[in-house]
């Protein structure tokens, strides 16, 4: 029998939680409003931080693209001074060897001054255009003006070998 009584309560309760169920009263207008703001709030509150993640990710991302590009930039820049570096040492080297030669054969000391063979030298070297021709003005200084040689050999040497 106490089984007949146990089911006969919970089928009493199933009955009367349905009853309630479908006879509780329809929510008023306010309890209507503020159901409908409380899950608007919700929204808006679900929709802020998606976009507070969206724009944390993509300033992330923003951040990490300029990262990369300054890398990139830092590389680009070292890359383009060595290569000047080089330049400028290929440079002081080939005016070093062009002067040096001068010497070596005496067209270029206080004394001595060949004119036609330093002018010919320069015109054939590989010089740079702007070296080569600061040096072709220095040349026909001493050419125009002979009592300045010893200061214009400086200036050659000074400008060939980039000191």
């Amino acid at each position: 029998m106490s089984r007949t009584l146990i089911l006969a309560i919970v089928i009493a309760a199933i009955g009367a939680g349905g009853y309630f169920y479908l006879n509780q009263p329809e929510p008023t207008p306010a309890e209507r409003l503020e159901t409908a703001a409380e899950e608007a709030a919700e929204a808006v509150t679900d929709a802020a931080s998606s976009a507070q993640d969206a724009a944390s990710d993509a300033v992330d991302a923003a951040t990490e693209q300029a990262a990369e590009a300054a890398s990139s930039l830092a590389d680009q820049a070292a890359d383009t001074a060595q290569e000047a570096s080089d330049q400028v040492a290929a440079l002081a080297g080939q005016g070093q060897e062009l002067l040096n030669s001068w010497f070596q054969e005496g067209k270029l000391d206080p004394t001595n001054f060949d004119y036609d063979g330093i002018m010919a030298s320069l015109q054939d070297s590989t010089l740079a255009t702007d070296p080569k021709d600061q040096a072709i003005k220095i040349v026909n200084d001493i050419k125009d003006s002979p009592e300045t040689i010893v200061q214009k050999i400086q200036e050659l040497t000074n400008l060939l070998t980039q000191q």
